[in-house]
């Protein structure tokens, strides 16, 4: 097909509305997923932002802590919109997810011990091990180019495993370490984000790669105070405006777990999983691993899977009552939410001024590298530690073993990564057909046996 000769012209604030309210309900697929169907829409088809200065701007992105596809949004929403542009697109990516992963929590906790229940979340389970562990896979493959970043895995890997390191210990050190050796072997840092353009022409866009830029993304030393002010003063805020105790610890926490997600969703979970399981008991290793089949089977980032953790944390601690357990379930899952995103909205619309300014290619990109390569490591533990948990279900830290080994599960497991690395299904498809399968095992072969 020819490309268009004509440029689109400049949407309105509620066309660009409708259209990250639609993303909201469809972003499933996990961030290579969101970010494919932002490109496919916003570059191939809308054409508001070529495909160069897309990539500039996710480029950007990866090097924040946070969930890159929402901080895209929140950035080409700034481009087009100004700031309110950037914080209805990233909002709306949010809500829906936030909503659905309520209702579902409320069903998992009220009805969860309900045979079809059980079956659904039999099958899925060990889905979840699947995806962890081609999650690692494919972020291995694309970042562990020589010999020196595997050392980084293999590091980070036993770090965690073998001396419990807490996970942002390890994000600072792989850092530091990719910086000094950008720095003395520069060549064995450069896969950086591992994003390229693919030079293809879809036709002239709104935001080009040669057209000025806007007015309101020029950078202004007073815009960025007046912003760092502001959003830490909401920040505080809405902190002191927190109860003592829960909700108090759950804005501290996730605070803190906003600042260390490099890497995405699943380098973040051990953390999320040493301060909500082991620390604060909002919720036990084996309803983790049911919160995150939950949010990989709903819209929006997975990180959302905090919105879980915070719903059975307000839940556990009846932090309204028992009489009133959804609704402080409900406060626990937005608490968790408004604390793991407000920081992603500063570094974009304070920082994206600064990137707007340079079209090259971003520098500094020797810490990501280094960032990336141990996030593998991180996540190779997680897939293991699900594993131990979905197969040894009843065993413990004395006794990691005990019980009856889960063969089903297993099966079921390898079944889900062949499927994923190999014949490359749909994520969505594969843990239809393993809750399928689980069901199956729960009706027919458990209760024969």
């Amino acid at each position: 097909m020819t490309a268009p000769l004509e440029r689109p012209a400049h949407p309105s604030f509620w066309e660009a509305f409708r259209y990250w309210l639609k993303l909201g309900f469809i972003s499933f697929g996990g961030p290579a997923g969101q970010i494919s169907m932002m490109h496919q829409e916003l570059v191939e088809k809308r054409r508001w932002i070529s495909e160069h200065r897309f990539l500039h701007a996710l480029n950007y992105c990866m090097l924040l802590p946070g969930p890159e596809a929402q901080q895209l949004a929140v950035y080409i929403g700034w481009l087009l919109h100004r700031s309110w542009g950037g914080i209805v697109a990233g909002t709306l990516f949010l809500l829906p997810s936030l909503f659905i992963l309520i209702g579902l929590t409320w069903v998992y906790v009220a009805y969860g011990d309900v045979s079809f229940v059980q079956g659904v979340f039999a099958g899925i389970k060990p889905a979840v091990v699947a995806i962890v562990l081609f999650a690692a896979w494919r972020i291995g493959s694309r970042a562990l180019k020589n010999n020196i970043l595997w050392a980084f895995s293999a590091a980070s890997f036993l770090a965690i495993f073998v001396f419990h390191v807490p996970f942002p210990y390890i994000v600072l050190c792989a850092g530091i370490f990719g910086f000094i050796g950008g720095r003395i072997a520069p060549d064995k840092f450069k896969v950086g984000g591992g994003h390229g353009a693919s030079n293809k022409d879809y036709g002239p866009a709104l935001i080009d790669d040669d057209t000025p830029p806007p007015a309101h993304t020029k950078f202004r030393p007073g815009r960025l105070v007046i912003l760092i002010v502001l959003f830490v003063s909401l920040g505080v805020a809405a902190y002191l405006a927190l109860p003592a105790g829960t909700l108090s610890d759950m804005g501290e926490f996730f605070t803190k777990a906003a600042l260390v997600t490099f890497g995405g969703a699943y380098a973040v979970l051990p953390y999320v999983y040493q301060g909500g399981v082991e620390h604060y008991q909002w919720l036990t290793g084996t309803q983790m691993i049911d919160g995150l089949a939950l949010g990989e089977t709903t819209p929006g980032p997975l990180i959302m899977v905090v919105a879980f953790v915070g719903f059975m944390g307000g839940w556990t601690q009846s932090i309204f009552g028992p009489d009133a357990l959804f609704w402080g379930g409900a406060m626990g899952a937005a608490v968790a939410t408004f604390f793991t995103f407000l920081p992603g909205y500063l570094f974009i619309l304070a920082g994206a001024p600064l990137v707007e300014a340079t079209h090259g290619d971003l520098k500094f990109t020797a810490p990501l590298t280094g960032i990336t390569a141990a996030v593998v490591g991180v996540v190779i533990n997680l897939a293991l530690f699900f594993a131990w948990h979905v197969l040894w279900p009843e065993g413990t830290d004395a006794t990691p073993f005990a019980g009856e080994f889960q063969w089903y599960a297993a099966l079921i497991s390898i079944g889900a990564f062949i499927a994923l690395w190999k014949y490359k299904v749909d994520i969505l498809k594969v843990i239809g057909a393993c809750a399928v399968l689980g069901l199956v095992y729960t009706y027919v072969i458990g209760w024969a046996a």
